[in-house]
């Protein structure tokens, strides 16, 4: 399976591919950082990521994109930017067709590192490890995007097992 981590940001967006093989070896495929002039309008800075976003999915075909759930910040202009890089993310992999999956920053980091505190510095040393790189990525929002492909490949299909087991188990309604 191949999965496209995408750690949303206006200024800085990170993008990482990464494969998981035969006994889940990862594997890294691409990893990069979309940038915007933050003197440019936002619609124009959108549109940038939008480009970006869709080169990235028609190069690297990924099976799934998962992307950062935006947290609530103290400053606004900063979460506003981010959401709305994270919202061009998700249009962009659904107009692919392909599933997304939001993860919260936390639970990245538990899956990542074991530890839901983990800070950049430890996250960073796991996913250069996981991926057996000489050099941990550079700058944090590639290693970031890196660590949401990884955590989607280790916990989006238990996710999906859970999500279908429980409409399953959803009583049906019959039809009138």
């Amino acid at each position: 399976m191949r999965v496209l981590g995408i750690d949303p940001g206006l200024t800085r967006c990170g993008l990482g591919v990464v494969d998981s093989g035969a006994g889940g070896r990862l594997s890294l495929v691409a990893v990069d950082v979309l940038r915007t002039p933050p003197a440019d309008h936002v619609a124009t800075r959108l549109l940038a990521l939008e480009h970006g976003f869709d080169a990235w999915i028609a190069r690297h075909a990924p099976d799934a994109v998962a992307v950062e759930r935006v947290f609530s910040q103290h400053n606004v202009r900063t979460v506003m930017g981010t959401a709305q890089a994270g919202a061009v993310a998700l249009l962009c992999a659904a107009r692919a067709g392909l599933p997304v999956a939001l993860h919260t920053p936390s639970e990245v980091k538990a899956a990542v590192s074991g530890s839901g505190r983990a800070d950049k510095t430890q996250v960073g040393v796991m996913v250069t490890r996981l991926l057996r790189l000489a050099a941990m990525p550079t700058p944090a929002d590639a290693t970031d995007a890196l660590a949401l492909a990884i955590c989607h490949l280790w916990r989006g299909p238990a996710a999906d097992r859970l999500a279908a087991a429980a409409a399953a188990s959803r009583p049906t309604v019959a039809a009138r």
